[in-house]
């Protein structure tokens, strides 16, 4: 982000007026290759196509705040081969981590990984060393510190199965698991601020909360998250989970959120009521059905449904109810933001 669209988000985190109806996607692997013309395995594999595909979503459209931006990552492979787990790479598909708790047991003797050394976190942080300087070139700077949950990791290490019945039924090992995880992110949090001053923001992504009920979320998923949005003093704090988010956002201030982006199956105005006037929305477009998959005419209807969803468009920021999907064309893009300056005043 610029340092323009940096204040703005300040500001609308401050509930004040920026002059404009702010508009952003969350943009990675899903989307980026595919869009940008290479595979998969390219895309991770490069850092100059890496840099290249994110400069060209920025200069194709400047006015987007592209969040996090710049995001360094390798899928859902990142976090979980810093625990040593093993990773499937595939030409076209995203990659995937093996488990590496075999047995409930697996979770007393595993260690926490220094965030310094292991797995990819190494080279997540030095391609975006590598490539700093020209993304300060072009008037955009490194913002956020982002990691996985701690419930979507421990469901990559052990199986979101595996992870559910644990909860229920061996709740000290899983109240275990998921305290070491949550130790692991807040060290790698703070090691993304330590290598980039310029970090202001955490952003954590984890649909996993949205499987659970109230009581296992208040129980294991509130106290780890309040850890994980306090491990440095951050302006912006980011939550992403696009599955059922309705318990969730009754406990984001618990949680230490003022930023949160939910599923669309949920209307604005009902994520308004649960979570607070307090918390930035970012929503709520249907990703693959309209944006990816719909005509431009419907992708104006769902900016215009959206629209009438909440009444005060006070901390909102216009997206999809999710991340941006892959088959996401830049008609559809052009769609959106015109639909969104026409009609949302």
């Amino acid at each position: 982000m610029t340092d323009k669209q940096w204040n703005d988000l300040l500001t609308v985190i401050d509930g004040k007026e920026i002059g404009y109806q702010p508009y952003g996607f969350i943009i990675d692997s899903p989307w980026i290759p595919g869009w940008y013309g290479i595979s998969n395995i390219q895309y991770y594999a490069s850092d100059k196509h890496w840099l290249d595909a994110n400069l060209k979503a920025c200069e194709l459209f400047p006015d987007v705040w592209f969040l996090p931006g710049f995001w360094s990552e390798y899928g859902m492979c990142t976090e979980p081969s810093a625990f040593g787990a093993k990773m499937i790479w595939l030409e076209q598909s995203l990659p995937h981590a093996e488990k590496v708790i075999k047995n409930i047991e697996d979770i007393a003797y595993m260690s926490i990984p220094d965030v310094t050394t292991d797995g990819l976190l190494p080279f997540m942080i030095n391609r975006l060393k590598e490539n700093e300087r020209e993304i300060l070139n072009k008037g955009h700077k490194i913002r956020f510190a982002v990691s996985r949950g701690p419930l979507n990791i421990a469901s990559f290490l052990m199986g979101t199965t595996e992870l559910m019945l644990s909860l229920a039924m061996n709740p000290l090992e899983a109240k275990n698991l998921i305290d070491k995880i949550t130790e692991f992110i807040c060290n790698w949090l703070k090691y993304q601020k330590e290598c980039f001053p310029t970090i202001d923001g955490i952003f954590v992504l984890d649909d996993l909360m949205g499987f659970i009920g109230e009581e296992e979320l208040c129980e294991y998923a509130v106290p780890s998250f309040r850890k994980i949005f306090s491990a440095f003093d951050s302006k912006v704090r980011f939550l992403h989970n696009d599955a059922n988010g309705l318990i969730t956002a009754k406990h984001l201030a618990e949680m230490n959120v003022n930023m949160f982006n939910f599923s669309f199956e949920h209307p604005m105005g009902r994520i308004r009521e649960l979570a607070g006037p307090e918390i930035v929305l970012v929503g709520n477009i249907p990703p693959r059905d309209v944006m990816a998959a719909g005509t431009p005419e419907q992708v104006i209807e769902a900016v215009k449904k959206a629209a009438c969803e909440i009444k005060d468009y006070q901390r909102i920021i216009w997206s999809t109810g999710g991340g941006m999907p892959h088959g996401v064309n830049n008609e559809n893009i052009y769609t959106f933001i015109a639909a969104v300056r026409k009609f949302i005043k």
